[in-house]
């Protein structure tokens, strides 16, 4: 007959761990679901069926597994698993309890490395045990919050409805920012994309709008917000010019433009003496232009 301990996947040392200290309730509890307790010496390394998902996950999507997986395959798992017992997660959260399964560890920190290692086909994984992680929901969005600030994978709308939630919990901007160690600006600019149109949040999830302009138009009124957007889109992507092919049997050829005349010679003359004045005009003029001088001078005298 097959123990708790294989139905489960669970070690053989892990199933003989004996509790410390429990209370009767956690321990008929812990009979009942197979979970260990705070009371037993928590492994380093479990069955990888011995982990569920954390329910409170705040990405939607898990993305680029293929990389991560092949990551895992060749330079094995680099960091623990932040994970919390089952007995801790179901007494603070009697009735998350979908999808968990029979598994006892539930996954705090490290989901998106959990499916990837599934599909890699790893039989194990490193964990580190805190069940101070699963004391509210509250607490386990913030713990991933926290933990994947600084990650490119997170996707902007998810991380915006995380924090959200946190102003939902914790009252105002300023205490999820001060939680956080952020500023109140950092929160404010990522939830501006929660008051985006639905049609515009899409577009932020697709990439076609980029984050940073979408924080802006955020806070325009919505019925802005669209003329906004559309005229990003065409700033970053202009219009192509569409071009006529000219037909060279035909064509016209383009008049030349006409050229400037050019500049008339500027003489100067420090002197009245009539000497001066001739040898100046000679000087500058062309004959034609000497000639043409010389009988006007002739009317004028």
């Amino acid at each position: 007959m097959s123990s708790k301990a294989d139905k489960l996947g669970v070690s053989a040392s892990f199933a003989r761990a004996q509790p410390v200290g429990v209370s009767s309730r956690r321990a008929a509890i812990a009979e009942a679901t197979g979970a260990p307790t705070s009371g037993v010496v928590p492994p380093s390394e479990v069955p990888i069926e011995a982990l569920a998902h954390n329910p409170f996950n705040l990405r939607e999507d898990l993305t680029e597994l293929d990389e991560l997986a092949a990551s895992l395959i060749s330079r094995g798992q680099l960091q623990p698993l932040a994970v919390a017992t089952r007995m801790a997660f179901m007494e603070a959260h009697p009735g998350a309890t979908d999808g968990l399964g029979r598994a006892p560890y539930i996954v705090i920190d490290g989901n998106r490395r959990l499916a990837a290692a599934h599909l890699a086909g790893l039989k194990t994984m490193h964990i580190h045990v805190n069940d101070a992680l699963s004391a509210s929901s509250s607490d386990i969005l913030e713990s991933a919050l926290i933990a994947n600030i600084h990650r490119v994978d997170v996707a902007p709308m998810d991380q915006a409805r995380a924090l959200q939630e946190l102003v939902d919990v914790h009252g105002s901007q300023a205490q999820v920012a001060k939680r956080l160690g952020k500023t109140g600006a950092w929160v404010s600019q990522r939830l501006a994309l929660l008051n985006l149109t639905p049609e515009l949040q899409d577009k932020v999830e697709s990439g076609e709008l980029k984050v940073e302009p979408a924080r802006r138009i955020g806070r325009l009124p919505q019925e802005a917000q669209e003329a906004a957007a559309d005229e990003t889109l065409n700033t970053a992507n202009p219009p192509r010019q569409r071009t006529h092919p000219v037909n060279a049997v035909n064509a016209t050829p383009a008049a030349p433009a006409p050229s400037a005349p050019p500049a008339s010679p500027r003489i100067t003359i420090s002197t009245n003496s009539p000497e001066t004045i001739a040898d100046a005009l000679t000087a500058h003029l062309t004959p034609d232009d000497l000639k043409a001088v010389t009988e006007l001078l002739m009317t004028r005298i």
